[in-house]
C-alpha cells in the first residue's frame, strides 16, 4: 500500500471518530441537558411552610458574614425556623459581628467552636455540630460569602418537600463583573449546574453545591453524617449527596429567586486553586457517574482537536456540516438553559467559551489524582 493511500485511510478513520465524538456529545445534550434547558415547574395548589434550620459555617469570614448575613436573616418566612452560625475557630471579628447581630435577630443561634476535630480536615466538623444543634427536621445550607437572590429564597426552597423527597438542590450563582476571568467562571459553574441538575432530573443525582443545598436532618443520621468521608477535606456536598441521593428522594429548584449568589474570585490564580480543591473528591464518585462524567467530559475534550484534523486533512465540507449539526444543538440548549439559570448575557460568546473548555480541562486534569489540601477556608 503506498503512502498516499495510507494517509487516506488513517485521515478517514480520524472523521469517523470525529463523527463518534459528535455522535456522543449530541446524546448528552440531547437525553440529558435539554432536562434542564426545558424544565418547567406545575403550579402549586397550595404552599407548604415547614419548620426550617439553616445552618452557615464560617472561619474567619467576619467581612463575608457583615455583607451577607442580613440577606439570610431578612427572609420573608412568617413560619418557623432559625439560622444557626457555626463560628469555627475564628481569629478575625466573626464572634463579635455575630453577638451584636444577635441582640437584633433573636432567631440567630451561634454555635461556637473554639477546637480542631483531629482526623476530621475540612468543613465537616463544624457542618456535623450545626446539624446537631439544629432544632428543625429541614436543612438549608449555604456558606458565609453567599447572599440569597431574594427575600423568598427560604420559603420557595423549603416550598420543594413533599412526600419523599429528601434532598433539594438549589443553584448558587456568581456575581456579575466585567471582565474576562469573570465570564470564564461563570460559564464553568453554569456548565457545571446544567450537568448536575439534568442528572438530578433524569433520576441518576450525583452532586450539589453548599452554596444552596437542603436536605432533611434525619436523612443525615441514618447515613451516619459524614462519617464514610471524614478523610477527605472537602465531599461535604458533592461526595454526600453523591451517596445519599436517589431518583425518589431529590428534586431540584431553578427559580432565580431561590439563587444564592457569591462573589467569584478576582485572579485567575485563586479561582485554578479553588477549582483543584473542588475537583479533588471526583474520584470517590460512584462508578456510574464517574463513566458518564469521563465519557462527556472526553469526547467534548476531543471535539476540536479532531475537528481541525477533519476539517484540514479529509473534507471541509462535511466536516464543517457535522459541526454544525453539534453547534445548532447547543446553541439552542445553552440558550433555553442560560435563560433558566440567569446567565444570558454569556449567549453571545458561547462559542468561545466552549473551545476555552479545551484548555479548562488541559489545566485541571491534574486535580483528579492529586492529594487534596486540608482546608476548607
Amino acid at each position: 500500500m503506498d503512502a498516499s493511500k495510507l494517509s487516506m485511510y488513517l485521515w478517514q478513520a480520524v472523521f469517523s471518530v470525529f463523527c463518534l465524538v459528535t455522535f456522543i456529545q449530541l446524546l448528552y445534550y440531547w437525553l440529558l441537558f435539554r432536562r434542564v434547558a426545558f424544565f418547567s415547574t406545575l403550579p402549586k395548589e397550595r404552599s407548604q411552610q415547614h419548620a426550617v434550620s439553616v445552618i452557615i459555617c464560617a472561619r474567619d469570614e467576619a467581612g463575608n458574614l457583615a455583607r451577607n448575613l442580613p440577606g439570610v436573616l431578612v427572609q420573608q418566612y412568617p413560619s418557623t425556623h432559625e439560622i444557626i452560625v457555626v463560628n469555627h475557630n475564628s481569629q478575625d471579628e466573626t464572634r463579635y459581628l455575630l453577638e451584636e447581630f444577635k441582640k437584633t435577630f433573636k432567631n440567630l443561634h451561634i454555635v461556637n467552636l473554639e477546637q480542631e476535630a483531629k482526623g476530621i480536615p475540612g468543613k465537616k466538623y463544624p457542618l456535623s455540630i450545626g446539624i446537631k444543634e439544629a432544632r428543625h427536621e429541614i436543612l438549608l445550607l449555604t456558606d458565609a460569602d453567599c447572599v440569597p437572590a431574594s427575600e423568598n429564597w427560604l420559603q420557595k426552597m423549603q416550598d420543594v418537600y413533599e412526600d419523599g423527597i429528601e434532598v433539594v438542590l438549589g443553584h448558587g450563582a456568581y456575581n456579575k463583573k466585567p471582565g474576562i476571568l469573570n465570564k470564564l467562571i461563570r460559564f464553568e459553574n453554569f456548565h457545571t449546574a446544567v450537568q448536575y441538575f439534568s442528572y438530578a432530573l433524569a433520576g441518576i443525582p450525583y452532586m450539589g453545591v453548599g452554596r444552596n443545598l437542603s436536605y432533611k436532618k434525619g436523612l443525615f443520621f441514618r447515613n451516619k453524617g459524614f462519617s464514610s468521608m471524614n478523610h477527605i477535606p472537602g465531599g461535604d456536598d458533592d461526595l454526600f449527596i453523591n451517596r445519599i441521593s436517589t431518583k425518589q428522594n431529590t428534586h431540584i429548584m431553578l427559580d432565580p429567586e431561590t439563587f444564592t449568589l457569591s462573589e467569584p474570585k478576582k485572579t485567575f490564580g485563586n479561582w485554578v486553586r479553588q477549582k483543584n480543591r473542588h475537583y479533588t473528591t471526583a474520584k470517590y464518585y460512584r462508578p456510574m457517574h464517574k463513566w458518564l462524567l469521563g465519557m462527556y467530559t472526553a469526547t467534548h475534550f476531543l471535539f476540536y482537536p479532531l475537528f481541525a484534523l477533519s476539517i484540514i486533512f479529509f473534507n471541509w465540507q462535511i466536516s464543517l456540516a457535522v459541526f454544525g449539526l453539534r453547534a445548532i444543538t447547543q446553541f439552542v440548549i445553552y440558550m433555553k438553559a442560560m435563560n433558566k439559570l440567569q446567565e444570558k448575557d454569556l449567549l453571545p460568546w458561547w462559542w468561545l467559551l466552549d473551545i476555552w473548555m479545551f484548555f479548562y480541562y488541559c489545566i485541571f486534569a491534574t486535580a483528579l489524582w492529586k492529594k487534596p489540601k486540608k482546608s476548607w477556608n
